[in-house]
């Protein structure tokens, strides 16, 4: 199999643990209005772009990047 590249992604869990902040409120954060769209939708739940979350992170919480 040749070497590919993939994006980096993040779930929920991730994007929580990466924020620091409590399940609840980082459910409030990725539903909110402005926080990046998913970019797949999966059973397991909502897969994001790592490269968007970090975006939204340096311009809505800057302390954290």
């Amino acid at each position: 199999m040749a070497d590919r590249k993939l994006p980096r992604l993040m779930g929920q869990q991730e994007i929580r643990q990466r924020l620091g902040y409590s399940r609840q409120y980082t459910a409030v954060l990725i539903n909110g209005k402005g926080f990046p769209d998913p970019a797949y939708e999966l059973a397991m739940g909502r897969i994001w772009l790592a490269e968007d979350v970090e975006a939204w992170i340096r311009e809505n919480r800057p302390d954290l990047a």
